[in-house]
């Protein structure tokens, strides 16, 4: 029974982990909205109610670093700013759909047309929902609430920070926590590797089991790449994979409760239904002519083992299962969004009982004379904004750099993990050698990103090389997996000789 209790908590853990720093920049964008741009402003930067607003709302989705969970605060702002229903689901859709690092991770795994076809397809999706839904609601459009505007200075620093303290412990937190519930039911419901025969590129239904898995997974924007990318490699269902995408990226339990609150039930499900009716037809349609040419099916995926519960049934050390896989969703970034996100919700937790009646933040958004000097700068709140969301997008872009480091730093990590994992092989330590598998294929995958924006040289050769030495690993894999000694042996070989050949076709670079 151990497991019922463990695996979902550790699903829940693991995607809690994954969305800290994009809801930390969610509640940021969501205070720059309320605290420095205001209302009307909020308004005109999505395009006001013109023709403009749909394409506004995805093309700022695109550049902003948001989740399906982030995304909530910013969507209760926008609703409060009288922006159109319809703009804000599809806003909602689109920011977590995709982003620079995911975009550019999406290239080396990938043929780029498809993830063209990709994109295209979910901004397609994003326009035609947006547009029928405000025909088929006009009246989805709330009175803007009228706030103060923010004195310059430390007061607007000191307002952006409350309300980000605020929006911790706020509404939009409360539909963020049964977005992470509805992870726990889906993992609750599905056993340990069920879905791995699930999306056959001959299975007709893999579309329609895709959508019902996705409603209730929370899928990163990185996570969903990868995943769709690796159902490409293995030639699975390519329209679960764009059912993925769309329905697991964008859509969450907690994005659907939120939407019941504010819309009705009947706007709601009403967008659920055209939202699934349209995906799905998108979904067969590209099924076919996207197949890959040259790809062998493979008979079952792990891409959806992230779904389902992480523990088979009879096993007996199911809580020190889960603490390691705890430990391997920990990073740096992570970590640090982890503790900034908690001091926020502290410190919002302490306002809003000691400071109930709101005299903080009247008194932050109370303008007094100031003494001007010669030497002030006074810059509007509307300028603020605009450098602060600017400056989102440029620290994703710089993101895309930190992320995808140097050749050279990426040679050095592969040496270390190949080492690694020639002592995991010989020494039968299954589960070490899966570990470090999907890592060995991360960094080659990063490495193609690296060369790309550094202007390096990558050419087919180098490509070829790649492929050989990603196909060992997933051989390896395989063997690791079923735990055959020599087979695994056998394999591990191969993928040394190809990760050897793979270095060599960089240059005499130093490791």
């Amino acid at each position: 029974m151990d497991i019922f209790l463990w695996g979902p908590l550790v699903r829940i853990i693991q995607a809690l982990f994954a969305a800290a720093p994009t809801v930390v920049v969610g509640w940021l964008v969501a205070a720059i909205f309320e605290r420095i741009l205001g209302r009307s402003n909020t308004l005109k930067l999505f395009g006001g109610h013109t023709w403009k607003q749909i394409p506004y709302a995805w093309l700022l989705g695109m550049l902003l670093p948001v989740c399906s969970l982030g995304v909530i605060p910013i969507m209760h702002q926008m609703r409060k700013s009288g922006i159109s229903g319809g703009t804000i689901l599809a806003f909602g859709l689109t920011a977590p759909l995709f982003n620079p690092i995911s975009v550019l991770y999406g290239l080396t795994l990938s043929d780029p047309f498809t993830l063209f076809i990709f994109c295209l397809g979910s901004l397609s999706i994003v326009t035609v929902i947006g547009v029928a839904w405000d025909r088929l609601f006009p009246n989805s459009i709330s009175v803007p609430e009228e706030l103060p505007p923010t004195p310059y200075g430390l007061q607007r620093i000191g307002a952006v920070a409350l309300s980000m303290c605020q929006q911790a412990v706020g509404p939009s937190t409360r539909y963020m926590i049964w977005a992470l519930v509805g992870v726990g039911i889906l993992s609750l419901v599905l056993p340990a590797g069920v879905l791995q025969h699930s999306a056959g590129d001959k299975d007709l239904l893999a579309p329609l089991t895709m959508t019902a898995v996705a409603s209730l997974a929370y899928i990163t924007p990185m996570t969903a790449i990868v995943q769709v990318a690796s159902m490409f490699q293995h030639g699975n269902s390519i329209g679960a994979s764009f059912t993925l995408l769309v329905m697991g990226t964008g859509v969450n339990l907690g994005l659907v409760l939120w939407s019941l609150r504010e819309f009705g039930g009947r706007k709601t499900w009403a967008w659920v239904a055209l939202l699934t009716l349209v995906v799905l037809c998108i979904s067969y349609g590209i099924n076919g002519p996207l197949h890959p040419k040259g790809v062998q099916a493979a008979d079952h995926t792990h891409a959806f083992d992230g779904y389902c519960n992480p523990f088979a049934w009879g096993l007996d050390n199911s809580f020190t299962a889960g603490i390691r896989l705890v430990r391997e969703a920990l990073s740096v970034d992570v970590l640090f969004a982890g503790l900034c996100g908690g001091v926020m919700m502290l410190v919002g937790v302490g306002f809003a009982k000691f400071d109930s009646h709101g005299r903080t933040m009247r008194y932050l958004t109370t303008m007094k004379e100031a003494k001007e000097t010669s030497k002030d700068i006074v810059l509007p709140n509307s300028v603020v904004a605009s450098v602060s969301l600017i400056g989102l997008v440029i620290l994703s872009i710089v993101g895309c750099y930190v992320y995808y480091p140097e050749t050279k730093e990426v040679r050095r990590e592969l040496a270390a993990l190949q080492a690694d994992l020639n002592s995991a092989v010989a020494g039968k330590e299954w589960d070490n050698a899966s570990f470090l598998i999907p890592q060995q294929k991360d960094w080659a995958h990063k490495l193609v990103v690296g060369r790309y924006i550094r202007g390096e040289q990558w050419n087919r050769f180098q490509a070829m090389r790649k492929k050989v030495f990603l196909s060992k690993l997933e051989m390896l894999m395989h063997e690791c997996e079923e735990k055959e000694v020599e087979e695994s042996l056998i394999w591990n070989n191969e993928a040394r000789i190809a990760y050897r050949r793979f270095m060599d076709s960089l240059g005499s670079q130093t490791e």
